[in-house]
């Protein structure tokens, strides 16, 4: 990593760190307070309109789909993280600071990465990578979901929206600069 390219992996990180300790501090206060089953006044929290917390053991990947396949989505999570981070830390930190938002972004998908595979580690059952990830943000209308999955949709979202915006603050020839040097890594 070049130090020109510091400022850029330690926003990644920190971005990274914020989201995974929000993500289980939520959902350990959702294990201890909320229970599995349908919605009492003693195992959801109505919270506003729709909006309800409501504890949810997710097996598979998003909207419950791939149950069974968790070991699956632990692997992914775990390239994904590390591609992440490396590409966070070759990301040019111009004078207009493109490197910065854009390694935020990077650092709350990996977040919410990371987040849902400490629980599928830490709520391993029948072998790794096999637990239960915790959802609890019910909106009624929508599949529950918990902080981390917030973080990646949201990261995601807006790097597929800002991808124009974000090119054009990093500058074409500090993007062909990057790429010419990630190259010159690989070979």
């Amino acid at each position: 990593m070049r130090p020109s390219n510091r400022p850029a992996a330690l926003v990644a990180l920190v971005c990274t760190v914020v989201v995974v300790a929000i993500d289980q501090l939520s959902k350990a206060w959702a294990v201890a307070n909320l229970s599995v089953g349908p919605c009492t006044p003693d195992t959801c929290i109505d919270v506003f309109w729709t909006l309800r917390f409501r504890l949810h053991f997710n097996r598979g990947a998003s909207f419950t789909t791939g149950t069974g396949l968790g070991p699956l989505f632990g692997v992914i999570a775990i390239v994904m993280s590390l591609f992440l981070f490396r590409t966070a830390s070759r990301l040019p930190v111009s004078r207009r600071g493109a490197g910065r938002p854009l390694a935020a972004l990077l650092g709350l998908v990996a977040g919410g990465a990371i987040g849902n595979l400490i629980d599928r580690i830490v709520r391993a059952e029948s072998g790794p990578l096999s637990g239960a990830v915790v959802d609890f943000i019910d909106l009624q209308w929508w599949p529950i979901f918990n902080v981390a999955d917030m973080a990646i949709v949201g990261g995601v979202i807006t790097l597929i929206l800002g991808q124009r915006w974000f090119g054009e603050m990093i500058g074409p020839e500090q993007a062909s600069e990057t790429e010419q040097e990630a190259h010159s890594h690989d070979v």
